[in-house]
């Protein structure tokens, strides 16, 4: 019998959020297809799991993917993760998904932790629609464009922004939203987490003369 894949969300911060069903599936399967290795064993040690770990991401994936689905074919069952919530969001976990279930493999959620819905659940705005838009492009004309594109949407957007761009996304917001309150969220479920809500300029403000730490989620809601 052809294996499964499972595609195990795991803690964005807070080790705690682990589900029981997640810790199950972790220690039952054949191997655990990780984002990064060293990430991932921490978490396995902390609840005394020993499953083979290898590595999956961005520039092995055309190689490892490979891999993975002949140990599908073989029978032995796969634990997809990434470094920190849903598998497939923000990564290249979509391709394994896909190339199994081409393959005839079941394919198995098991939810969990997500940035995403983790600082909607806490940002005050409406939520019955939402874009979800990764991270901005790197280029400021092209980070401006498609901000532009998403305000015509009309509906709450939520971002991705790493701690080297956040000032500078922060600028290209408030250029094409206005001042319009957005909610900022650092190190979402961690020891120093931060859920504010402001102006763009006033985030700037306050990050620059607080330093500027951390992975950040940007909900940004459509106009009143």
């Amino acid at each position: 019998m052809i294996g499964t894949l499972f595609v195990v969300a795991t803690p964005i911060g807070n080790l705690e959020d682990v589900s029981a069903r997640a810790l199950r599936v972790l220690r039952e399967v054949a191997v655990i297809a990780c984002e990064d290795t060293r990430r991932t064993r921490a978490l396995l040690t902390h609840f005394g799991i020993h499953t083979p770990t290898v590595s999956y991401f961005e520039h092995n994936k055309l190689t490892r993917g490979p891999q993975l689905l002949r140990q599908l074919v073989d029978g032995r069952s796969v634990a997809l993760v990434t470094d920190a919530g849903t598998p497939g969001v923000s990564d290249p976990g979509f391709l394994l998904v896909r190339d199994a279930r081409a393959a005839g493999a079941p394919v198995v959620p098991v939810p969990g932790p997500s940035a995403v819905t983790a600082a909607l659940s806490a940002a005050g705005v409406p939520a019955d629609r939402f874009v979800f838009d990764g991270f901005p492009p790197v280029k400021p004309g092209r980070r401006v464009n498609r901000l532009t594109a998403l305000r015509e949407l009309q509906t709450t957007v939520v971002l991705y922004e790493s701690p080297h761009r956040i000032l500078a996304t922060l600028d290209a917001i408030g250029a094409v939203f206005g001042e319009r309150e957005i909610v900022v969220a650092r190190e979402l479920t961690k020891q120093f987490e931060e859920i504010v809500r402001a102006t763009p300029t006033a985030h700037r403000d306050r990050l620059t003369a607080a330093g500027v730490r951390g992975e950040f989620t940007i909900v940004i809601p459509a106009a009143v």
